[in-house]
Protein backbone atom coordinates (compact mmCIF):
# COMPACT_ATOMS: atom_id res chain seq x y z
CA UNK A 1 0.00 0.00 0.00
CA UNK A 2 1.56 3.24 -0.80
CA UNK A 3 1.94 5.66 2.10
CA UNK A 4 -0.18 8.08 2.17
CA UNK A 5 0.85 11.81 2.11
CA UNK A 6 0.57 14.95 4.77
CA UNK A 7 -2.37 15.95 3.21
CA UNK A 8 -4.47 13.04 2.70
CA UNK A 9 -3.97 12.20 6.42
CA UNK A 10 -5.74 15.94 7.32
CA UNK A 11 -7.91 15.62 5.08
CA UNK A 12 -9.24 12.31 6.72
CA UNK A 13 -8.67 13.90 10.00
CA UNK A 14 -11.22 16.65 9.06
CA UNK A 15 -13.68 14.07 7.70
CA UNK A 16 -13.74 11.79 10.83
CA UNK A 17 -14.33 14.97 12.86
CA UNK A 18 -17.00 16.57 10.71
CA UNK A 19 -18.91 12.76 11.55
CA UNK A 20 -18.36 13.11 14.71
CA UNK A 21 -19.40 16.45 15.60
CA UNK A 22 -22.46 15.56 13.26
CA UNK A 23 -23.04 12.36 15.18
CA UNK A 24 -22.66 14.38 19.11
CA UNK A 25 -24.97 17.35 17.56
CA UNK A 26 -22.03 20.01 18.19
CA UNK A 27 -20.76 23.09 16.13
CA UNK A 28 -17.92 21.85 13.80
CA UNK A 29 -14.92 23.43 14.50
CA UNK A 30 -13.44 25.77 11.80
CA UNK A 31 -10.68 24.07 9.53
CA UNK A 32 -7.31 25.98 9.87
CA UNK A 33 -6.34 27.23 6.17
CA UNK A 34 -4.14 24.67 4.58
CA UNK A 35 -0.69 26.52 3.49
CA UNK A 36 0.03 26.36 -0.12
CA UNK A 37 2.84 24.53 -0.86
CA UNK A 38 4.27 25.58 -4.34
CA UNK A 39 5.97 22.38 -6.40
CA UNK A 40 9.29 22.02 -6.00
CA UNK A 41 11.63 23.62 -9.00
CA UNK A 42 13.35 21.51 -11.23
CA UNK A 43 16.68 21.31 -10.58
CA UNK A 44 18.95 22.48 -13.49
CA UNK A 45 20.83 19.69 -14.99
CA UNK A 46 24.76 20.19 -15.17
CA UNK A 47 25.83 21.12 -18.37
CA UNK A 48 29.25 19.86 -19.64
CA UNK A 49 32.65 21.59 -19.31
CA UNK A 50 32.21 22.91 -22.33
CA UNK A 51 32.60 25.98 -24.43
CA UNK A 52 30.26 27.48 -26.53
CA UNK A 53 31.74 30.05 -29.01
CA UNK A 54 28.54 31.38 -30.61
CA UNK A 55 26.62 28.34 -32.39
CA UNK A 56 29.80 25.72 -31.68
CA UNK A 57 30.21 23.98 -28.99
CA UNK A 58 33.65 22.70 -28.01
CA UNK A 59 34.49 19.62 -26.06
CA UNK A 60 37.07 18.97 -24.32
CA UNK A 61 39.33 16.35 -25.07
CA UNK A 62 40.03 14.06 -27.78
CA UNK A 63 37.15 11.53 -27.17
CA UNK A 64 35.64 9.68 -30.07
CA UNK A 65 32.50 10.72 -31.81
CA UNK A 66 30.55 8.26 -30.74
CA UNK A 67 30.59 9.13 -27.48
CA UNK A 68 29.09 12.12 -28.05
CA UNK A 69 25.82 10.31 -28.33
CA UNK A 70 26.47 6.99 -26.03
CA UNK A 71 26.50 6.83 -22.29
CA UNK A 72 27.11 3.79 -20.02
CA UNK A 73 24.08 4.88 -18.09
CA UNK A 74 20.44 5.81 -19.54
CA UNK A 75 19.61 9.49 -18.33
CA UNK A 76 17.26 9.85 -15.89
CA UNK A 77 13.44 10.37 -16.73
CA UNK A 78 11.94 13.55 -15.47
CA UNK A 79 8.80 13.67 -12.52
CA UNK A 80 5.80 13.90 -14.31
CA UNK A 81 3.72 17.18 -13.65
CA UNK A 82 1.83 16.52 -10.50
CA UNK A 83 -1.48 18.46 -10.49
CA UNK A 84 -2.29 20.62 -7.67
CA UNK A 85 -4.64 18.82 -5.07
CA UNK A 86 -7.91 20.43 -4.55
CA UNK A 87 -9.01 20.89 -0.78
CA UNK A 88 -12.62 19.92 0.30
CA UNK A 89 -14.09 21.84 2.53
CA UNK A 90 -15.77 20.04 5.48
CA UNK A 91 -19.00 19.89 5.58
CA UNK A 92 -21.48 22.34 7.39
CA UNK A 93 -22.59 21.50 10.74
CA UNK A 94 -26.51 20.67 10.34
CA UNK A 95 -27.97 21.33 13.44
CA UNK A 96 -30.38 17.93 15.22
CA UNK A 97 -33.04 17.61 17.43
CA UNK A 98 -32.24 15.55 20.32
CA UNK A 99 -32.18 12.19 19.71
CA UNK A 100 -32.02 12.47 16.20
CA UNK A 101 -29.21 10.31 14.17
CA UNK A 102 -27.71 11.74 11.16
CA UNK A 103 -28.51 9.66 7.77
CA UNK A 104 -25.07 10.47 6.19
CA UNK A 105 -22.49 13.56 5.09
CA UNK A 106 -23.30 14.47 1.23
CA UNK A 107 -20.06 15.24 -0.46
CA UNK A 108 -20.40 17.85 -2.67
CA UNK A 109 -18.17 19.72 -4.79
CA UNK A 110 -19.69 23.08 -4.09
CA UNK A 111 -21.04 24.80 -0.92
CA UNK A 112 -24.70 24.19 -0.22
CA UNK A 113 -26.47 27.27 -0.92
CA UNK A 114 -30.31 27.34 0.49
CA UNK A 115 -33.19 27.11 -1.85
CA UNK A 116 -35.55 30.34 -1.06
CA UNK A 117 -38.59 29.69 0.84
CA UNK A 118 -41.19 28.46 -1.31
CA UNK A 119 -44.70 28.87 -0.57
CA UNK A 120 -46.40 25.68 1.32
CA UNK A 121 -47.99 23.56 -1.42
CA UNK A 122 -50.76 21.22 -0.06
CA UNK A 123 -50.46 17.80 -0.51
CA UNK A 124 -52.89 15.91 -3.20
CA UNK A 125 -55.92 14.72 -1.51
CA UNK A 126 -56.21 10.95 -2.34
CA UNK A 127 -58.71 9.93 -4.50
CA UNK A 128 -62.61 8.60 -2.94
CA UNK A 129 -63.08 5.33 -2.95
CA UNK A 130 -64.18 3.63 -5.62
CA UNK A 131 -67.43 2.46 -6.04
CA UNK A 132 -68.28 -1.06 -5.75
CA UNK A 133 -68.01 -3.40 -8.23
CA UNK A 134 -71.67 -5.12 -7.82
CA UNK A 135 -73.09 -1.60 -9.21
CA UNK A 136 -71.60 -1.98 -12.49
CA UNK A 137 -73.89 -4.84 -13.51
CA UNK A 138 -76.71 -2.92 -12.45
CA UNK A 139 -75.67 -0.04 -14.45
CA UNK A 140 -74.96 -2.43 -17.52
CA UNK A 141 -78.43 -3.73 -17.29
CA UNK A 142 -79.88 -0.43 -16.90
CA UNK A 143 -78.55 0.64 -20.18
CA UNK A 144 -79.92 -2.46 -21.61
CA UNK A 145 -83.14 -1.80 -20.34
CA UNK A 146 -82.84 1.69 -21.24
CA UNK A 147 -81.54 0.75 -24.97
CA UNK A 148 -84.35 -1.77 -25.65
CA UNK A 149 -86.94 0.97 -23.97
CA UNK A 150 -85.65 3.31 -27.35
CA UNK A 151 -85.35 0.69 -29.32
CA UNK A 152 -89.43 -0.34 -28.82
CA UNK A 153 -90.52 3.21 -29.04
CA UNK A 154 -88.67 4.02 -32.16
CA UNK A 155 -90.11 0.09 -33.62
CA UNK A 156 -93.96 1.45 -32.71
CA UNK A 157 -93.42 4.76 -33.82
CA UNK A 158 -92.34 3.54 -37.05
CA UNK A 159 -95.18 1.17 -37.10
CA UNK A 160 -97.68 3.73 -36.56
CA UNK A 161 -96.06 6.43 -39.07
CA UNK A 162 -95.95 3.68 -42.18
CA UNK A 163 -98.53 1.05 -41.08
CA UNK A 164 -96.81 -1.90 -42.76
CA UNK A 165 -100.13 -4.26 -42.26
CA UNK A 166 -102.70 -1.75 -42.96
CA UNK A 167 -104.18 -1.36 -46.95
CA UNK A 168 -106.48 0.18 -48.52
CA UNK A 169 -109.06 -0.09 -45.81
CA UNK A 170 -111.33 -3.03 -44.72
CA UNK A 171 -114.55 -0.68 -43.80
CA UNK A 172 -117.28 0.50 -45.06
CA UNK A 173 -117.16 3.45 -48.05
CA UNK A 174 -117.80 6.52 -46.56
CA UNK A 175 -117.70 9.97 -48.57
CA UNK A 176 -115.40 12.96 -47.05
CA UNK A 177 -115.62 16.43 -48.65
CA UNK A 178 -112.40 18.62 -48.78
CA UNK A 179 -113.61 22.40 -49.42
CA UNK A 180 -111.25 24.16 -51.59
CA UNK A 181 -108.61 25.70 -49.38
CA UNK A 182 -109.03 23.72 -46.41
CA UNK A 183 -105.67 23.30 -44.54
CA UNK A 184 -103.74 20.06 -43.65
CA UNK A 185 -105.26 20.04 -39.82
CA UNK A 186 -108.90 20.48 -40.78
CA UNK A 187 -108.40 17.22 -43.43
CA UNK A 188 -107.46 15.35 -40.92
CA UNK A 189 -109.97 15.79 -38.51
CA UNK A 190 -112.31 15.05 -41.00
CA UNK A 191 -110.67 12.08 -41.76
CA UNK A 192 -110.54 10.97 -38.23
CA UNK A 193 -114.36 11.76 -37.87
CA UNK A 194 -115.09 9.03 -40.51
CA UNK A 195 -113.05 6.86 -39.37
CA UNK A 196 -111.04 6.46 -42.09
CA UNK A 197 -107.75 7.65 -40.35
CA UNK A 198 -106.75 6.64 -36.83
CA UNK A 199 -104.64 9.50 -35.73
CA UNK A 200 -104.38 13.12 -36.76
CA UNK A 201 -100.76 13.48 -35.50
CA UNK A 202 -99.32 10.80 -38.02
CA UNK A 203 -101.53 11.77 -40.88
CA UNK A 204 -100.18 15.06 -40.95
CA UNK A 205 -96.58 14.10 -40.02
CA UNK A 206 -96.89 11.44 -43.15
CA UNK A 207 -98.00 13.86 -45.37
CA UNK A 208 -95.04 16.34 -44.39
CA UNK A 209 -92.58 13.21 -44.46
CA UNK A 210 -94.01 12.21 -48.18
CA UNK A 211 -94.62 15.75 -49.46
CA UNK A 212 -98.25 15.30 -50.41
CA UNK A 213 -99.68 18.22 -47.83
CA UNK A 214 -100.12 20.76 -50.66
CA UNK A 215 -101.29 17.60 -53.20
CA UNK A 216 -104.59 17.23 -51.87
CA UNK A 217 -107.07 17.86 -53.86
CA UNK A 218 -110.75 19.41 -52.84
CA UNK A 219 -113.97 17.93 -54.18
CA UNK A 220 -115.88 14.94 -52.92
CA UNK A 221 -114.00 11.90 -52.12
CA UNK A 222 -115.33 8.51 -51.57
CA UNK A 223 -112.96 6.11 -49.13
CA UNK A 224 -113.14 3.44 -46.89
CA UNK A 225 -112.66 2.86 -42.93
CA UNK A 226 -109.31 1.91 -41.64
CA UNK A 227 -107.04 2.68 -44.58
CA UNK A 228 -103.10 3.41 -43.87
CA UNK A 229 -102.55 6.84 -44.27
CA UNK A 230 -100.43 5.93 -47.46
CA UNK A 231 -103.46 4.70 -49.21
CA UNK A 232 -105.44 8.14 -47.52
CA UNK A 233 -103.25 10.37 -48.86
CA UNK A 234 -102.91 8.54 -52.44
CA UNK A 235 -106.44 8.87 -53.25
CA UNK A 236 -106.79 12.28 -51.85
CA UNK A 237 -104.01 13.13 -54.20
CA UNK A 238 -106.35 12.95 -57.62
CA UNK A 239 -109.09 14.97 -58.68
CA UNK A 240 -112.50 13.51 -57.24
CA UNK A 241 -115.06 12.63 -60.05
CA UNK A 242 -117.91 15.52 -59.83
CA UNK A 243 -121.32 13.99 -59.61
CA UNK A 244 -123.99 15.22 -62.12
CA UNK A 245 -126.12 16.10 -59.06
CA UNK A 246 -126.16 15.45 -55.08
CA UNK A 247 -128.88 12.91 -53.71
CA UNK A 248 -129.01 14.19 -49.65
CA UNK A 249 -131.67 12.05 -47.89
CA UNK A 250 -132.23 14.09 -44.02
CA UNK A 251 -133.74 11.30 -41.56
CA UNK A 252 -137.30 11.68 -39.79
CA UNK A 253 -137.31 13.30 -36.38
CA UNK A 254 -133.04 14.22 -36.37
CA UNK A 255 -131.79 17.55 -35.05
CA UNK A 256 -129.89 20.20 -36.67
CA UNK A 257 -126.47 19.16 -34.58
CA UNK A 258 -127.15 15.17 -36.13
CA UNK A 259 -128.09 16.26 -39.67
CA UNK A 260 -124.86 18.46 -39.92
CA UNK A 261 -122.19 15.60 -40.13
CA UNK A 262 -124.55 14.59 -42.98
CA UNK A 263 -124.25 17.93 -45.05
CA UNK A 264 -120.40 18.13 -44.72
CA UNK A 265 -120.31 14.18 -46.30
CA UNK A 266 -122.50 15.60 -49.11
CA UNK A 267 -119.87 18.05 -50.07
CA UNK A 268 -121.92 21.00 -49.15
CA UNK A 269 -120.08 24.32 -48.12
CA UNK A 270 -120.80 25.97 -45.08
CA UNK A 271 -122.00 25.32 -41.30
CA UNK A 272 -125.90 23.77 -41.37
CA UNK A 273 -125.77 24.27 -37.55
CA UNK A 274 -124.85 28.15 -38.35
CA UNK A 275 -127.34 28.42 -41.16
CA UNK A 276 -130.51 26.76 -39.63
CA UNK A 277 -130.35 29.24 -36.52
CA UNK A 278 -132.02 32.29 -38.32
CA UNK A 279 -133.24 32.32 -42.22
CA UNK A 280 -134.11 35.72 -43.95
CA UNK A 281 -137.53 35.68 -44.96
CA UNK A 282 -138.92 32.75 -42.91
CA UNK A 283 -140.00 33.76 -38.73
CA UNK A 284 -140.94 30.75 -36.64
CA UNK A 285 -143.42 33.28 -34.55
CA UNK A 286 -145.78 33.04 -37.57
CA UNK A 287 -146.18 29.30 -36.15
CA UNK A 288 -146.28 30.11 -32.42
CA UNK A 289 -142.71 30.00 -31.55
CA UNK A 290 -141.09 32.34 -29.06
CA UNK A 291 -138.87 34.92 -29.64
CA UNK A 292 -135.18 34.18 -31.00
CA UNK A 293 -136.60 30.42 -31.24
CA UNK A 294 -134.27 28.47 -34.08
CA UNK A 295 -135.31 26.80 -36.96
CA UNK A 296 -135.69 23.42 -35.23
CA UNK A 297 -139.37 21.59 -36.33
CA UNK A 298 -139.52 23.38 -39.43
CA UNK A 299 -136.74 21.73 -41.58
CA UNK A 300 -138.52 19.11 -43.62
CA UNK A 301 -136.79 15.76 -43.37
CA UNK A 302 -136.90 14.25 -47.38
CA UNK A 303 -134.54 13.76 -50.15
CA UNK A 304 -133.14 16.40 -52.16
CA UNK A 305 -130.96 16.78 -54.78
CA UNK A 306 -128.61 19.55 -55.35
CA UNK A 307 -126.36 20.65 -57.55
CA UNK A 308 -122.35 19.74 -56.69
CA UNK A 309 -121.90 23.39 -55.85
CA UNK A 310 -124.23 24.04 -53.82
CA UNK A 311 -124.22 25.01 -49.74
CA UNK A 312 -126.14 24.24 -46.69
CA UNK A 313 -128.41 27.94 -47.52
CA UNK A 314 -129.94 26.35 -50.42
CA UNK A 315 -130.49 23.47 -48.52
CA UNK A 316 -132.07 25.15 -45.79
CA UNK A 317 -134.07 26.87 -48.48
CA UNK A 318 -135.46 24.02 -49.95
CA UNK A 319 -136.48 22.30 -46.27
CA UNK A 320 -138.42 25.07 -45.27
CA UNK A 321 -140.31 25.29 -48.79
CA UNK A 322 -140.92 21.49 -48.02
CA UNK A 323 -142.24 22.43 -44.79
CA UNK A 324 -144.57 24.77 -45.89
CA UNK A 325 -145.85 22.32 -48.50
CA UNK A 326 -146.37 19.54 -46.07
CA UNK A 327 -147.97 21.57 -42.91
CA UNK A 328 -150.95 22.86 -45.53
CA UNK A 329 -152.03 19.15 -45.81
CA UNK A 330 -152.27 19.10 -42.23
CA UNK A 331 -155.85 19.22 -40.60
CA UNK A 332 -155.43 21.60 -37.28
CA UNK A 333 -158.70 22.00 -36.40
CA UNK A 334 -158.53 19.70 -33.35
CA UNK A 335 -155.49 20.66 -32.12
CA UNK A 336 -156.43 24.37 -31.62
CA UNK A 337 -159.36 23.47 -30.06
CA UNK A 338 -156.83 22.26 -27.71
CA UNK A 339 -155.13 25.42 -27.43
CA UNK A 340 -152.58 24.23 -29.08
CA UNK A 341 -150.37 26.01 -31.87
CA UNK A 342 -148.27 24.76 -34.82
CA UNK A 343 -145.40 25.05 -32.78
CA UNK A 344 -146.96 23.24 -29.62
CA UNK A 345 -148.04 20.45 -32.51
CA UNK A 346 -144.82 20.35 -34.26
CA UNK A 347 -142.88 19.83 -30.30
CA UNK A 348 -145.18 17.16 -29.74
CA UNK A 349 -144.63 15.09 -33.29
CA UNK A 350 -140.87 15.23 -32.66
CA UNK A 351 -141.10 13.49 -29.35
CA UNK A 352 -143.57 11.12 -30.86
CA UNK A 353 -140.22 10.58 -33.97
CA UNK A 354 -138.67 9.80 -30.89
CA UNK A 355 -140.62 7.64 -29.09
CA UNK A 356 -143.10 5.60 -31.32
CA UNK A 357 -141.49 2.34 -33.19
CA UNK A 358 -143.85 1.61 -35.48
CA UNK A 359 -146.48 3.74 -37.84
CA UNK A 360 -149.22 1.65 -35.59
CA UNK A 361 -147.98 3.37 -32.23
CA UNK A 362 -147.76 7.11 -33.63
CA UNK A 363 -151.36 8.08 -32.98
CA UNK A 364 -151.46 6.07 -29.63
CA UNK A 365 -148.29 7.95 -28.21
CA UNK A 366 -149.58 10.89 -29.16
CA UNK A 367 -153.13 10.23 -27.13
CA UNK A 368 -150.86 9.53 -24.19
CA UNK A 369 -148.86 13.05 -24.34
CA UNK A 370 -152.46 15.11 -24.92
CA UNK A 371 -154.27 12.58 -21.83
CA UNK A 372 -151.03 13.56 -19.49
CA UNK A 373 -151.06 17.02 -20.44
CA UNK A 374 -154.88 17.52 -19.66
CA UNK A 375 -154.43 15.56 -15.83
CA UNK A 376 -151.46 17.60 -15.34
CA UNK A 377 -148.83 14.59 -14.75
CA UNK A 378 -145.29 14.78 -16.25
CA UNK A 379 -145.25 13.63 -19.44
CA UNK A 380 -141.64 11.75 -18.28
CA UNK A 381 -140.15 11.27 -21.83
CA UNK A 382 -136.42 11.05 -21.78
CA UNK A 383 -135.78 12.28 -25.54
CA UNK A 384 -136.18 15.86 -24.32
CA UNK A 385 -133.62 15.18 -21.82
CA UNK A 386 -131.15 13.43 -24.49
CA UNK A 387 -131.51 16.36 -26.92
CA UNK A 388 -130.92 19.47 -23.86
CA UNK A 389 -127.23 16.66 -22.98
CA UNK A 390 -127.02 16.28 -27.22
CA UNK A 391 -126.26 12.40 -26.29
CA UNK A 392 -128.66 10.25 -27.80
CA UNK A 393 -126.68 6.67 -27.61
CA UNK A 394 -125.37 6.47 -23.63
CA UNK A 395 -127.74 5.61 -20.73
CA UNK A 396 -128.93 8.49 -18.85
CA UNK A 397 -127.37 8.21 -15.56
CA UNK A 398 -129.32 9.50 -12.28
CA UNK A 399 -127.49 12.49 -11.79
CA UNK A 400 -128.53 13.49 -14.97
CA UNK A 401 -132.61 12.68 -14.61
CA UNK A 402 -131.82 14.74 -11.77
CA UNK A 403 -131.03 17.94 -13.71
CA UNK A 404 -133.48 20.96 -12.76
CA UNK A 405 -133.67 21.83 -16.91
CA UNK A 406 -136.98 22.87 -18.50
CA UNK A 407 -136.34 19.96 -20.77
CA UNK A 408 -136.73 17.60 -18.07
CA UNK A 409 -139.84 16.35 -18.73
CA UNK A 410 -139.76 14.10 -15.49
CA UNK A 411 -139.80 17.00 -13.57
CA UNK A 412 -141.24 19.41 -15.17
CA UNK A 413 -145.06 19.26 -16.33
CA UNK A 414 -146.31 20.47 -19.92
CA UNK A 415 -144.53 20.31 -23.24
CA UNK A 416 -140.54 21.32 -23.55
CA UNK A 417 -139.30 24.54 -24.49
CA UNK A 418 -139.39 23.79 -28.12
CA UNK A 419 -138.92 20.40 -30.60
CA UNK A 420 -136.45 18.18 -30.38
CA UNK A 421 -135.72 17.42 -34.43
CA UNK A 422 -138.08 17.69 -37.62
CA UNK A 423 -140.95 15.73 -37.72
CA UNK A 424 -142.12 13.96 -40.62
CA UNK A 425 -145.32 14.36 -42.20
CA UNK A 426 -146.68 11.20 -40.45
CA UNK A 427 -145.80 12.09 -36.81
CA UNK A 428 -147.31 15.69 -37.44
CA UNK A 429 -150.60 14.48 -38.27
CA UNK A 430 -150.48 11.97 -35.60
CA UNK A 431 -149.99 14.82 -33.24
CA UNK A 432 -152.61 17.04 -34.96
CA UNK A 433 -155.10 14.31 -34.39
CA UNK A 434 -154.66 11.73 -31.45
CA UNK A 435 -156.10 8.38 -31.31
CA UNK A 436 -159.08 8.30 -29.03
CA UNK A 437 -157.48 6.54 -26.14
CA UNK A 438 -157.50 6.63 -22.47
CA UNK A 439 -153.92 5.59 -22.22
CA UNK A 440 -151.53 7.01 -19.94
CA UNK A 441 -147.88 4.35 -19.82
CA UNK A 442 -146.43 2.63 -22.41
CA UNK A 443 -143.12 0.33 -22.50
CA UNK A 444 -141.78 -1.37 -25.06
CA UNK A 445 -143.13 -4.45 -25.78
CA UNK A 446 -140.63 -7.57 -25.61
CA UNK A 447 -139.33 -8.91 -29.17
CA UNK A 448 -142.31 -6.28 -30.66
CA UNK A 449 -139.49 -5.00 -33.12
CA UNK A 450 -140.42 -1.63 -31.78
CA UNK A 451 -143.93 -1.80 -30.62
CA UNK A 452 -144.90 -0.72 -27.28
CA UNK A 453 -147.57 -1.99 -24.80
CA UNK A 454 -150.03 0.63 -23.72
CA UNK A 455 -151.97 0.63 -20.64
CA UNK A 456 -154.46 3.04 -18.43
CA UNK A 457 -153.66 1.64 -14.84
CA UNK A 458 -150.47 1.97 -13.21
CA UNK A 459 -150.85 -1.79 -11.98
CA UNK A 460 -151.09 -3.04 -15.74
CA UNK A 461 -147.96 -0.67 -16.87
CA UNK A 462 -146.36 -2.53 -13.58
CA UNK A 463 -146.68 -5.60 -14.88
CA UNK A 464 -145.77 -4.89 -18.48
CA UNK A 465 -142.52 -3.30 -17.05
CA UNK A 466 -141.94 -6.37 -15.61
CA UNK A 467 -142.05 -8.37 -18.16
CA UNK A 468 -139.60 -6.56 -20.17
CA UNK A 469 -137.24 -7.06 -17.60
CA UNK A 470 -137.52 -10.53 -17.86
CA UNK A 471 -136.78 -10.60 -21.00
CA UNK A 472 -133.56 -8.15 -20.94
CA UNK A 473 -132.05 -10.16 -18.09
CA UNK A 474 -132.95 -13.58 -20.36
CA UNK A 475 -130.78 -11.78 -23.39
CA UNK A 476 -128.18 -11.17 -20.59
CA UNK A 477 -128.32 -7.45 -20.44
CA UNK A 478 -129.69 -6.51 -24.23
CA UNK A 479 -132.74 -4.40 -25.61
CA UNK A 480 -135.74 -7.06 -25.91
CA UNK A 481 -137.02 -4.68 -28.29
CA UNK A 482 -135.97 -6.88 -31.74
CA UNK A 483 -135.59 -10.20 -30.97
CA UNK A 484 -134.47 -13.38 -33.33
Amino acid sequence: MPERTPEERERDRLEREAKRAAREGRKQPEPEPEPVTPPPEPEPEPEPASQTTGNVRRVEGAAPREELHTYDEPLPEPDPPRTPERRIPPPPSVPFEPGEKPIGVKRAGRPHVPRPHLPHRPAKQPPGPRPPRARRPRMRIALMLLALLVAAVVIWFAFSLFQPFTGDGNGAKVTVVIPKGQSLGATADELKRANVISSTFFFKLRARIDGDAGNIKAGRHVLQESMSYGAVLEALSHNPPQPKVIRLTIPEGRSRREVAPTTRQAGLSGSYVSATRAFSGFDPRHYGAPKGASLEGFLFPATYELKPTSTVKQLVAEQLVAFRQNIAKVNLRYSRKKNLTVYDVLTIASMIEREAGTAHDRPLVAAVIYNRLRKGMPLGIDATLRYYLHDWTHPLRQSQLALDTPWNTRLHLGLPPGPIGSPGLASIMAAAHPAKVNYLFYVARPCGNGASNFSSTDAQFQRDVAAYNAKRAQLGGKSPTTCK
